[in-house]
């Protein structure tokens, strides 16, 4: 740190001339007037002769006696005293300044903070004060040392880096006082003031405690935000508010039936906040309030979910086999008005209201049932089987799944969707489906059955294909260009119901045979299948199949197949549309130890 001595004493040196290298001499030292010279100067010349002998006797730039923080610099060139300053000084220990920032206390590198010793303005400054006739003249009558202050070099972008740093971890923000809520509990938080460093002006601040070290740290100057909540109204609410809040439980009603609501659960919800006058107020948010699984259970035991009414089909038509049910509903708002003015209330009874509710009506109920347009049959499909045990179990599945789905207007209907995953836990077997071109056994075997019924259901219904694919080779049970399979996560069979009406699809299985059936109101009075012939028509091969797992499998020609869909009214065709399937040769695969199903 940058420090400053108190004036050195010096006696005047012997009349006459003086050794080489003593104080004065030629050896570049100081030089002292006798007291007796001067008074017989001041006798012998006038103003004018003193000034001229004064700048005579003191030679260098710098005048003698001169000294900046206990370093002589008297009688040295601006050069020379430069050179020792930085020499001395400049390189000497720098001691972090000690600051308080309110009732917090840290330090500040000065150098880091661009405050470093500016030695060619200190002595610069050391020789202006030297110079004048006045000083000249009575360095003539004095015996005393000069002691300079040390200018310092600021560098402003550092200085207010290392207090923007300083800042950071000492600013302090103001806070309102408040009350929390903790475990059913109302915690009062304090108001406290904002403190945030003066950057413009802790700079000068830092620079003259650099220059000016204090053993007590220095007060930098801050900004101070004083807050509006203070203890009197955080004292107020607590007493007033949050005590009785979380004092007991509130009580809900709805039709005779209670559901009470623990200060924990609410706490969790509720907030005090300032209003536009600066007092407390109790604020719950009732969205997340509903929201809550406990709040959200308590409700389920007093309200009555609405029930859906069920679709089934007699004598060839979709009727209503049971009618829906209105529920009630309570909405966040209802929960939220009804909960707050519960609060500051005491005793069980006054802590108890009636819950408002909304009636939540079914989406089908018989006031519902005629709009959905259900009023013929669309189409219906029937695929034949062998019979297999695994067939038998996975194609009544997917049928016990697909029943009853009701596709409104506008909606895409989706396979994976409805059935869910070919998985045991679901329901599923393994059976033999077509993977890579062959035979293999996996979960789900024969669901491709009731996708081709779908298919064709969805075909002669005249509503849209969104997605769908064939199987790679053609399977002989089932209509060319009019099948298709599924996989779970890469391949889906999907509509669009684009009928303008419901739909309603009813789905059976057998042990040998699978129907899907449409209903709804028909877009086109007829819908037909036009299948062109066989093309590019390509011939299997032969090969051995694995060692392990093996099903054996007959061979089948490969080939290209076109179908067009054709749609009419009113005896006019209205639109044609192609489906080109292209199947790959089945070769034959022969197995030494083939397995069965």
């Amino acid at each position: 740190m940058l420090r400053s001595s108190g004036p050195q004493a010096s006696g005047f040196p012997p009349p006459g001339p003086q050794a080489p290298g003593a104080p004065g001499g030629a050896g570049g030292g100081r030089r002292r007037i006798h007291p007796a010279l001067v008074a017989a100067g001041v006798v012998g010349l006038g103003f004018g002769g003193l000034y001229l002998a004064g700048t005579v006797a003191f030679d260098g730039d710098v005048p003698s006696g001169t000294r900046v923080q206990g370093v002589d610099i008297g009688g040295l060139s601006v050069a020379a005293a430069e050179s020792k300053l930085e020499r001395e000084l400049g390189r000497r220990p720098v001691d972090p300044v000690q600051v308080r920032v309110g009732d917090r206390t840290g330090t500040v590198d000065p150098r880091a903070a661009g405050l470093t010793l500016d030695s060619e303005e200190t002595v610069a400054r050391a020789a202006r004060t030297g110079s004048d006739p006045f000083t000249v003249i009575g360095r003539l009558f004095s015996s005393g040392d000069r002691v300079i202050e040390p200018v310092q070099r600021v560098d402003g972008t550092k200085t207010r880096a290392a207090l923007t740093d300083l800042a950071k971890k000492y600013d302090r923000t103001a806070r309102e006082g408040s009350i929390g809520f903790d475990g059913g509990r109302a915690v009062p938080i304090q108001a406290r003031v904002g403190e945030k460093i003066d950057i413009d002006a802790a700079t000068g601040v830092l620079r003259d405690a650099v220059l000016a070290p204090e053993a007590a740290p220095v007060a930098l100057p801050v900004e101070r935000t004083e807050p509006k909540v203070g203890a009197d109204e955080v004292n107020r609410a607590m007493e007033r508010f949050a005590g009785p809040a979380m004092a007991a439980p509130v009580t809900v009603m709805v039709d005779g039936r209670t559901a009470a609501i623990q200060p924990e659960v609410i706490g969790r919800h509720l907030t005090m906040k300032p209003d536009k006058t600066d007092r407390l107020t109790l604020r719950l948010d009732g969205a997340a309030l509903r929201k809550d699984p406990q709040v959200d259970s308590a409700l389920d035991e007093i309200t009555d979910e609405p029930v859906e009414g069920t679709l089934g089909v007699r004598n060839g038509r979709v009727v209503l086999a049971s009618d829906g049910r209105t529920g009630q509903e309570v909405s966040a708002d209802a929960l939220e008005r009804t909960v707050l003015p519960l609060l500051s209330r005491e005793g069980a009874t006054s802590r108890t209201a009636v819950l408002p509710v909304t009636e939540q009506r079914p989406e089908l109920s018989r006031e519902t049932f005629d709009s959905l347009g259900i009023t013929e049959e669309m189409s219906s499909f029937t695929v034949n089987f062998d019979q297999a045990p695994y067939r038998t179990k996975n194609i009544g599945r997917a049928a016990e799944l697909i029943n009853g789905s009701l596709v409104k207007p506008g909606e895409e209907w989706s396979f994976n969707r409805t059935v869910g995953e070919r998985t045991p836990e679901n329901g599923f077997v393994d059976g033999i489906i077509i993977q890579d071109d062959q035979f293999t056994k996996a979960a789900g075997g024969g669901v491709s059955a009731v996708a081709t019924t779908m298919f064709n259901a969805i075909f002669f219904a005249g509503v849209k294909p969104v997605e769908y694919g064939a199987h790679s080779f053609y399977i002989e049970r089932y209509p060319e260009g009019r099948e298709a399979t599924v996989a779970w996560g890469s391949l889906d069979l999907r509509f669009l119901n684009d009928s303008g009406n419901s739909l309603y699809i009813a789905a059976d299985a057998t042990d040998t045979s699978v129907t899907i059936t449409f209903y709804g109101t028909k877009k086109y009075d007829t819908v037909e299948a036009v299948k062109g012939p066989r093309t590019e028509v390509k011939k299997p091969g032969t090969r051995k199949g694995p060692a392990e797992n093996c099903l054996p499998q007959t061979p089948l020609d490969g080939f290209n197949v076109t179908v067009e869909r054709v749609l009419s009214n009113g005896g006019q065709e209205v639109k044609r549309e192609s489906f080109t399937t292209r199947y790959t040769p089945r070769d034959e695969v022969t197995c030494e130890s083939p397995i069965t199903l």
